[in-house]
């Protein structure tokens, strides 16, 4: 009665083991969905690496598997088609290995390519696994998800009232889509909290802003990059064309927090922006393919401009190649908390015509040789998110006296009044933000730096003079 089970199982598996690398990437193999994970890169195709072919299979295992199989089939209450058992095989292989691979269907490998091209509905988090629970790696800028109230850190404990305790992430995933409009409960649990929270969340169509940029103060840029798809780039390098034209830059803050990652091509264009030259990152695993080194081009498009980088536990993946690549060559002051550390690369195997694997192939590494996985970027200057007052108040000054003599505009022109409630805005509303403006503030004041760009540097030709 089993013979021809194991039979057919040993077949299956073989196949299976000998032909993962053997096949061609699908053409998206460089994309990981930002609802699920960050940062991969597409594997050439190439022979099966000496590793992968040594060893024959586990004929022992193999049989007790098939002894499993065929009780199953045989004893369980409802019965399951054969092609489903097989499906929950491979699942449990792939999630048993770490917390990025997945067995991909159609539908999901569909959902992975819309939400790297930046548009796709549901909450808008990136979610991860945190022992038996699933957690919040980063809400995406502009969705329900941050609109209702959730942080990176949170912990889903229920979704609509069913427990996710062993739930596996594409079983989460499923829970939370729905029709646009819809609402679902989530039951969360928060550092700080001693209660778990009741948070409903509409769903909606999620279109992710990539890159955003505006000025902090006259002089000084800020860019904000939500995520890595595969147009930004060059989103970014438009944005900083915006913020010339508001003339010259003395300084740039580059925010990547609650940035979950993305595209591994994305994070190198990104970090190639503001280096002239080296290495950005570089991938190692067990197969040849996922050896790569990622160069800068030459062209720092701020002419060596100073560049605060804010980063917290919610930057992953791509963001931390950003984070970890300045930081090496010595391009970025890194301030904020402690990022989330993946430093993992996914890579889509196709094993038949409508269903792929997302396997971990390779560890990325920043210049000096640092590897972020399970350990993130750690900020060269720490500032945790906090409500900041003033306790000042209101102070005597000169001027309050009787009689005090009236200053001279010409001996001191400046009129720090509208600066100093901006100022005083921004560092309410953001500490974070305020003291990275004060940093490139501080460095411009000691240091006197000609951003004027290079006549002879292409990548800013184009850009309006420098004042």
């Amino acid at each position: 009665m089993r013979s021809l089970p194991f039979v057919t199982i040993t077949m299956l598996l073989a196949v299976f083991a000998t032909t993962g690398y053997g096949q061609p990437a699908e053409p998206a193999a460089d994309t990981v969905s930002p609802a699920i994970e960050a940062a991969s890169t597409s594997p050439k195709a190439t022979e099966p690496s000496s590793d992968a072919s040594q060893g024959a299979l586990p004929l022992a295992e193999l049989q007790t598997f098939a002894d499993v199989f065929h009780q199953i089939r045989a004893g369980y209450v409802e019965k399951i088609d054969d092609s489903k058992l097989f499906e929950y095989a491979v699942r449990g292989m792939l999630e048993g290995l770490d917390p990025h691979s997945a067995y991909l269907t159609k539908e999901d490998y569909s959902d992975l390519q819309t939400t790297t091209e930046g548009e796709f509905s549901g909450l808008g988090i990136e979610i991860g696994r945190r022992g038996s629970y699933i957690e919040i790696i980063a809400p995406i800028d502009g969705s329900p998800a941050v609109a209702a109230g959730l942080q990176a850190g949170d912990v889903i404990l229920k979704l609509d009232g069913e427990s996710v305790k062993g739930m596996t992430i594409d079983e989460a995933v499923q829970l939370m889509r729905g029709p646009i409009g819809t609402p679902i409960d989530l039951e969360i649990g928060r550092r700080g909290q001693t209660e778990p929270l009741e948070i409903t969340v509409v769903r909606d169509a999620i279109k992710v802003a990539s890159v955003r940029s505006r000025m902090l103060a006259p002089h000084y840029g800020y860019l904000r990059i939500a995520q890595f798809g595969r147009p930004t780039g060059e989103e970014a390098s438009s944005a900083l064309n915006d913020l010339f034209l508001e003339g010259q830059l003395k300084g740039l803050v580059i925010d990547l927090r609650n940035n979950p990652g993305g595209v591994l091509g994305a994070s190198v264009a990104v970090s190639d922006l503001f280096m002239d030259s080296g290495l950005v990152v570089y991938t190692e695993g067990r197969h040849p393919s996922s050896r790569e080194r990622f160069e800068a081009t030459p062209g720092d498009r701020l002419a060596g401009a100073p560049i605060v980088v804010l980063i917290n536990g919610g930057s992953a993946s791509a963001s931390e190649i950003v984070a970890g690549a300045l930081q090496d060559v010595g391009r970025a002051v890194i301030m904020g908390t402690r990022s989330f550390g993946k430093g993992s690369v996914q890579t889509v195997l196709p094993v038949s015509e409508t269903r792929a694997v997302k396997l971990t192939t390779a560890r990325y590494f920043t210049p000096t040789g640092r590897s972020i996985q399970a350990e993130g970027i750690v900020p060269d200057i720490v500032v945790e998110r906090a409500r900041v007052t003033s306790i000042e108040g209101r102070q005597m000054k000169e001027s309050d006296l009787k009689g005090s003599l009236n200053s001279s505009a010409d001996a001191n022109p400046q009129d720090a009044g509208s600066e100093s409630e901006s100022l005083a805005d921004l560092r309410e509303g953001d500490n974070q933000l305020y003291e990275a403006l004060t940093l490139l503030r501080g460095v411009n004041l000691l240091v006197k730096r000609n951003v004027a760009p290079p006549a002879d540097d292409q990548n800013n030709a184009d850009l309006p003079p420098t004042e």
